[in-house]
């Protein structure tokens, strides 16, 4: 027999963009919890339990009815037509100006793409949604962090930041922001908008889970305060994200970019290099369910979120030690917790794991480091009896950590 010959040096042919690139903290701490015994409060994951399983299913029936054989083709780098027509009326824009997306992961990786070169400044809050820093890692950006507080991104300090540092973008979360639950003050949204405008700064709105408000009163998007201040779509500087996975189901992957003609333009060139086009049939499915399903799902998501936030939220105070602070969300699927410090949550999570329950450490979530006495804790998918039981071993494990 031959011998074997060795195996290339793989991680040396490796390019520097792929040397950047890193696991998501969240999905490693998934494999564990995947255990049936453990009570995670890790990944933000949709219910599955309220998932309109019956409605999908004649959805795929009626696409397929209607449209035949074109359901399972190629279809168009755009999208289904339909679908932006849809969301382009919603938005009070022309379709053109909507890009479907194999999900919103996918939208930030190819706004990353086509946007950010090696050491452009890219403003972020923090904390920030961790996907978002691992899209853009690979793209080599210069990251500064906005100092965040119970109302979101402090402006007064981007305005500050503003007059010494030059920036090409700036991410944010508005709406019951990943991984923090907190919402962006109206007021504040407003001077943002108007901020990043006077001094040429992109923004990218990440709106996954504006729908999903169970308490508090609505405020316009950035997107919208944006179509506003510039008076036409084509002169918006802001860029808007959002999806159909935590409204409908996340299994289709159908998500979109509202955007600028030149950034929609570069965005299906993008695409095309990395998947061509959306699943035809998934789009066709969510098109079926817009106009009588996706209402009442929402409304089913929020109530049962809102539930689910109001027992943590309560077990909470019953059961975490004094000097433990957490966020109150008015929507969404998160809250966060501040520990004592000199508390490692990173360190603490093998102790909660041992007790069978699961969390995400916040220091992942900050771009340039800190937030080790922080962390993330999901509702959305834990049972009223998970909650408790769930919060209680937390609050014996924080106990603990502080003797």
């Amino acid at each position: 027999m031959t011998p074997a010959r060795p195996a290339p040096d793989f991680t040396a042919l490796f390019s520097a963009r792929a040397r950047r690139m890193n696991a998501s903290a969240i999905r490693e701490i998934l494999k564990v919890t995947q255990q049936p015994d453990i009570i995670s409060f890790a990944g933000g994951l949709p219910a599955p339990e309220l998932f309109p399983l019956e409605e999908v299913r004649r959805a795929a029936d009626a696409a397929l009815t209607r449209y035949g054989p074109a359901a399972l083709q190629y279809s168009t780098t755009e999208g289904h037509p339909p679908l932006r027509e849809w969301i382009g009326a919603r938005a009070g824009i022309p379709a053109a100006n909507v890009q479907i997306m194999t999900g919103s992961q996918q939208a930030l990786d190819l706004l990353g793409k086509i946007l950010i070169s090696e050491g452009d400044t890219v403003l972020v809050e923090a904390p920030t949604y961790l996907g978002a820093l691992q899209s853009f890692q690979p793209y080599g950006p210069r990251y500064v962090q906005l100092p965040t507080d119970d109302g979101g991104i402090d402006v007064d300090a981007l305005a500050e930041l503003l007059q010494t540092t030059p920036a090409k973008l700036l991410y944010a979360v508005p709406n019951f922001q990943n991984p923090t639950g907190r919402t962006l003050d109206a007021q504040r949204r407003r001077r943002l908008v108007e901020l990043t405008a006077q001094y040429g700064v992109l923004v990218i709105e990440d709106d996954p889970y504006g729908q999903l408000r169970f308490s508090g009163e609505p405020a316009p998007s950035l997107y919208e305060l944006g179509l506003e201040y510039a008076g036409d779509v084509e002169a918006n500087h802001i860029l808007y994200c959002s999806s159909f996975s935590k409204t409908l189901v996340p299994g289709l992957r159908d998500a979109w970019v509202q955007a600028a003609a030149p950034i929609v333009s570069k965005l299906v060139q993008a695409k095309q290099g990395a998947d061509l086009h959306t699943p035809t049939l998934n789009q066709m499915i969510v098109t079926e369910l817009l106009d009588e399903v996706l209402p009442r799902q929402i409304e089913t998501v929020r109530r049962a979120y809102g539930q689910r936030a109001a027992a943590m939220l309560g077990h909470i105070g019953e059961q975490f030690p004094g000097g433990v602070q957490s966020t109150r969300p008015e929507g969404g699927m998160f809250l966060w917790v501040t520990l004592p410090e000199g508390i490692d949550s990173t360190r603490m999570l093998e102790r909660a794991l041992s007790r069978n329950v699961a969390y995400v450490p916040g220091s992942p979530f900050f771009a340039l480091g800190g937030g080790e006495n922080t962390l993330r804790l999901s509702y959305s998918s834990a049972t009223p009896e998970q909650i408790e039981r769930g919060i209680a071993a937390l609050g014996e494990t924080i106990r603990e950590a502080l003797d």
